[in-house]
């Protein structure tokens, strides 16, 4: 669906693709043939990144199943398996984010670490499998590991949704005793 776009928007969305090119030739450095290309999207609206593949090449479903055949040649995943792209949301928080730890240091490793953590990501919600999902893991625990020790201190009440949920409080007559 290709909606109308005004002159300023479309103003405005080539300035982004020229003030965003430098993260995006970071994040294809550093992800190598994972990805064809990176580019600014313009069809994000709350997602950091997504990743599409070409119009001919397999969905992440039929990847998927092509992957799980028993009698499946090795040599025909590779030359099947399409070239994924990557659009990134310069709208988002976390990519603009990226963007001024990148400007500082593109060599941190960090900044390295939050590309493989975005595209590894981007991956799962896309509905591709992880190739490598022990280093996923440990990139996970490594930010956790920092965001907790860059934390201390900070008391104060951000819009994070909790990890420990409520169990449901459970009364004492349940309505499988009612059948009974």
């Amino acid at each position: 669906m290709d909606l109308e776009t005004t002159e300023d928007e479309k103003k405005k969305f080539e300035e982004q693709k020229a003030k965003y090119e430098p993260l995006c030739k970071l994040i294809k450095d550093t992800l190598g043939d994972k990805v064809e290309k990176v580019s600014v999207g313009s069809r994000l609206s709350s997602s950091p990144c997504v990743l599409i593949t070409g119009e001919h090449g397999w969905s992440a479903n039929m990847e998927r199943i092509m992957k799980a055949q028993a009698l499946r040649d090795s040599t025909t995943s590779t030359y099947m398996i399409s070239k994924k792209s990557m659009e990134i949301n310069p709208e988002n928080e976390i990519i603009s984010e990226l963007k001024k730890k990148s400007d500082k240091d593109a060599s941190d490793n960090i900044v390295k670490n939050l590309v493989w953590l975005l595209y590894e990501t981007s991956l799962l919600t896309s509905g591709f499998s992880l190739d490598d999902p022990t280093s996923f893991a440990g990139r996970v625990y490594k930010m956790i590991k920092l965001g907790l020790s860059e934390g201390r201190g900070d008391n104060d009440a951000d819009d994070t949704p909790s990890l420990v949920t409520e169990a449901p409080a459970t009364s004492t007559n349940s309505k499988m005793e009612d059948v009974d």
